[in-house]
């Protein structure tokens, strides 16, 4: 069993993992600032947590759950706020088109599956374990999220030509 002190796992993470949090608040996020909020959130959560790690990818898996379920906690409570428009804030830059931009609209399942497979390397088992689902639901998932990318790109191109 791998052994390391709750110091040197934050020692571990911060050092080798901060870019790959960073990187999936973003995709996960709608503004970077919502983004570093997560990532720091992330981090205030590893200090906290008093379970043990049984590997570095554990501690990997770890932090990529908890930030997944971070920013979909912000997603629900910004759908949940009454708030008032404030008009003397700038409105995020808008999309420019990209593959990472179809997939961020994805439905939430798709694009952390897709996500986490493109992008961070995982396979389909290990998604599932880090989502908590099979890991056929998982490849399903992933051809069903392929399948809206391809239909939502080739409607972009179709539109680009007209």
């Amino acid at each position: 069993m791998w052994r390391i002190s709750q110091e040197e796992a934050f020692r571990l993470a911060v050092e080798k993992y901060s870019d790959t949090v960073y990187r999936a608040a973003v995709h996960h996020c709608s503004t970077t600032t919502d983004a570093e909020d997560v990532v720091q959130d992330v981090f205030e959560k590893l200090l906290r947590y008093r379970g043990a790690f049984s590997s570095e990818e554990h501690l990997k898996a770890w932090l990529l759950r908890v930030t997944i379920n971070r920013c979909h906690d912000l997603t629900r409570a910004s759908y949940q706020k009454d708030t008032e428009l404030d008009e003397t804030i700038p409105a995020p830059a808008q999309a420019d088109g990209s593959v990472l931009d179809a997939v961020r609209a994805l439905p939430d399942n798709y694009r952390d599956a897709i996500y986490l497979h493109y992008y961070e390397g995982y396979t389909a088992a290990e998604i599932g374990r880090l989502l908590g689902a099979p890991a056929n639901t998982v490849l399903s998932w992933l051809r069903r999220g392929r399948g809206l990318l391809h239909t939502m790109l080739k409607e972009e191109i179709e539109d680009e030509v007209v």
